[in-house]
Formats: structure tokens, sequence, C-alpha cells
């Protein structure tokens, strides 16, 4: 019995949400209640200052607390602020959705995200990011909706850095501290055409815009970011991505970005 009932689950949550578990964002869908999630990401890029091709790895675990609520914790390793690999960052992560508008080849909902983290790099960038280069706190809104096979997700975001420079009264470095992020995203299940078993292979294609706009000093960018994921028996998942810039005035470390990661999930967990 209980082996039918995780089947169901599964399968219920392949067929209406596949296409939202979004490479380069979260949906405002959350991870099915009661499991755990591994996730191993690989970030990889090329300085447009030193020249160096530089990569950021991102070991991360992720718990379903309920339907409603899930947790996230990660630590970052990177050589991009430094001669050699180390560890730079570790964050914390919780998201709570707060509506539901359920049917049966759709839905629309809502989550509310906060962020906290903390870097050993300095701000060096007009960029803002919290996922390893600052440290600093985040909040947002998600929303999301499900249209059979599509998917469409829009995210608003304050980013906060909370470092040293910020209130250092003598220091000569100009970079913004706060800014406002966004996204939207859509993903689209290729295949399977027709579900008949957990163990089929889910093919997503997915599309992000992705931008900032900070405050104080004031700058932009807005980024374009393909993706491709495979996801095998409903618990494994195979993302790869390509990030390039449409626009921006930003002193950044990189234009451009590939983006590779696998995450396991494991269901039913108490």
């Amino acid at each position: 019995m209980n082996r039918l009932i995780v089947f169901v689950l599964v399968l219920l949550s392949s067929t209406l949400s596949a296409q939202e578990l979004y490479v380069f964002s979260e949906p405002a869908s959350n991870m099915p209640a009661h499991s755990i999630s591994l996730k191993q990401t690989a970030k990889v890029l090329r300085n447009r200052y030193s020249g160096n091709t530089e990569s950021r790895h991102t070991s991360e675990v992720m718990w379903g607390v309920n339907k409603n609520l899930m947790l996230h914790g990660a630590a970052t390793f990177s050589d991009m602020y430094s001669s050699n690999l180390r560890w730079e960052s570790a964050r914390a992560y919780g998201k709570y959705r707060f509506l539901s508008n359920d049917g049966m080849y759709s839905h629309f909902r809502m989550s509310a995200f906060a962020e906290a983290s903390v870097s050993r790099n300095n701000a060096m960038y007009d960029e803002l990011s919290i996922d390893g280069d600052q440290g600093g706190i985040q909040a947002g809104i998600i929303a999301t909706q499900l249209l059979h096979k599509l998917a469409l997700s829009a995210t608003l975001g304050r980013t906060e850095v909370l470092q040293s420079s910020r209130w250092d009264k003598s220091s000569t470095l100009s970079v913004p501290y706060s800014a406002y992020t966004y996204s939207l995203s859509a993903g689209y299940l290729v295949l399977p055409r027709k579900y008949t078993s957990y163990d089929q292979t889910n093919l997503n294609l997915y599309v992000e815009l992705l931008g900032q706009q900070t405050t104080g000093v004031s700058k932009y960018y807005i980024d374009l970011a393909p993706a491709v994921q495979l996801i095998f028996s409903s618990t494994a998942k195979l993302n790869a991505g390509y990030r390039f810039q449409l626009g921006s005035d930003m002193r950044r470390m990189a234009a451009n970005s590939w983006l590779l990661s696998f995450e396991w999930t494991f269901l039913n967990v108490k």
C-alpha cells in the first residue's frame, strides 16, 4: 500500500509540475512533502578581467517540510576570488506557498521566499549575488502558472548586501549594495507525450529572462538563459544551461556562463 501511495504521488507530481523545475530560478511550487533532495551544481565562466576560466561548485540539501514549506541549505566552493579552489560561502533559503488554485492539468500558485548568506569575498563588482559572491539577505515573491505542458513563472525580489565595506566611511570603492532582481521563466514538457510509468524519462526545455536593477549606484543587467533538463525515474534530475547577457552597464565578472547540476530526491522521508 505504501509503495502504491508513493507511486501515485510521484506520477501526479511528474505529470503536473515537471516543466516548472526551472534551472536558474525557483517556481512557486514546492518539492514533495517529507522529501529530501541532494544537489550538486557547477558554474563555469571566463573572467573578463583576468582572462581565466573559473568555476563555482555548490553543494545543497533541500527539505520538503510539508506541502507549503521547503527549506534549503548550501555551501559554495570556488576559485573566482582566489588563486585556488576554496570554501567561500554558506546560505539558507526558505519558501512558503500561500496561494494555490489547482485544476486537473493546470494550477496557479504564489509563494514568498527569504534567503540569507555569509561570504568571505569582498564586494568588487556592480552585480549583486548572495549565491557565493557576497553575503547578505534576499526576499521576494514568486507566481507560477501551469497550463498542461507549459509552465510560466515570474519572480520579484529585493537583495541587500550586508558586508563591512557597506558602512566603511574610509572606503573609496563605489559599488551598489541594494538591488531589485526579477525573472520571467518558461518551461515546456517535451517527453513523454503520455505518462504510463514513473520510470519514464522526462525531457524539459526552458528559457529564462533574468534581470537586476541596483539602487544608489544605479546599474542594470538583463540576461537570457536557455536550458535543457532530463528527469530519470521521477527522482534524479540532470540540468544543463547557458546564460548570456542581452544588455548591461554593470561591471560584471563575466557576461556569460555555463551551468551543470545533478539532483537526487528521496521521497517519503519522515
